[in-house]
């Protein structure tokens, strides 16, 4: 069984990890609506099919010509996210409560890991840190990587007036069509957010909104919710106007992806998000908690998402 870490947190028994995971939804688009796969192992292996076997016609008293389907094998491992909290004796005695004063730096705590993993599922790269997993942004290529412009050689600026706004939303629906099924989330920043409000406003088109599952509204477009990404835990914007395209260094990106265990995308876990009060600790004198969460991404079909590249403001 697939379950969201929303899901997950209401079979939590355990009230202090339970707000864990429920600071990591609330936290992040990606973990709200990402299901993760329970795993057995530190790895999930898995078959990707490659190519369809031949069918043909035969007329009477003909044979068939022999064939099979191409299947890829597959693995996905798993990573180790996580962090130390300390609180420091004085503090506790100092300044309050001890429960009080590690909740709090509990949740911060929650809240960087919730950011770090979400800038990892579009920006991860394992050539570049080898502790972590590959995020979108490196796994997306071949027809499912669209440019603005549609050669990738740099980014292109839409004009707001209506042959700019016109041929944007023909690059949105092209970034929608080109995932199987349909997307069931449109990612992007807030300024991208805005740029797709503002063609939409000109275009005279309905600006259609729901909400997640905190109840707090979101924008959709063709009945596909439009989930913003902010920074990450340093402040950085995770999907800004700061890719590389071509000779541009100010484009940004769009991501369609479709969610699915064992189907399209999906997260891959061993064990709940796990949260641990080691007490005081021999090394020094503070309180220490530690959170860790063994994790890792899957995109089992080739077109579960897509990417809108090179767009600049």
């Amino acid at each position: 069984m697939a379950l969201t870490l929303q899901e997950a947190a209401k079979y939590s028994t355990d009230t202090l990890q339970r707000g864990v995971i429920e600071t990591f939804a609330r936290n992040s688009a990606v973990l709200e609506l990402l299901p993760f796969m329970d795993i057995a192992g530190n790895a999930y292996r898995y078959n990707q099919e490659g190519t369809l076997p031949g069918i043909a016609f035969r007329g009477v008293n003909e044979g068939y010509t022999e064939s099979t389907g191409v299947i890829n094998p597959q693995s996905e491992g798993l990573v180790i996210l996580g962090g130390d909290s300390d609180v420091d004796r004085f503090l506790v005695q100092t300044r309050g409560n001890l429960q009080d004063i590690r909740a709090i730096q509990t949740e911060m705590k929650a809240k960087a890991l919730a950011l770090e993993f979400t800038r990892a599922f579009f920006k991860g790269d394992t050539g570049t840190n080898a502790n972590t997993f590959d995020g979108l942004e490196k796994r997306i290529t071949g027809s499912q990587l669209i440019y603005a412009d549609g050669a990738g050689q740099a980014g292109v600026a839409f004009t707001k007036d209506t042959a700019g706004d016109t041929a944007f939303l023909e690059k949105l629906d092209e970034l929608i069509d080109a995932v199987e099924g349909e997307p069931d989330v449109l990612f992007m920043s807030k300024a991208m957010r805005r740029k797709v409000k503002g063609v939409l406003q000109r275009s005279e088109h309905y600006i259609e909104n729901g909400s997640d599952a905190f109840g707090r509204p979101v924008m959709t477009y063709a009945g596909i919710p439009i989930r913003v990404i902010g920074n990450d835990a340093e402040g950085k914007e995770i999907l800004g106007f700061d890719e590389v395209v071509g000779t541009d260094e100010d484009t940004g990106s769009i991501y369609a992806v479709r969610f699915g265990a064992e189907q399209y995308v999906a997260g891959l876990r061993n064990g709940d998000v796990n949260v641990r009060d080691l007490g005081e600790i021999d090394e020094k004198p503070v309180f220490r908690t530690r959170i860790e969460f063994y994790c890792g991404l899957a995109v089992f079909h080739p077109k579960a998402v897509a990417r809108l590249a090179g767009i600049k403001k």
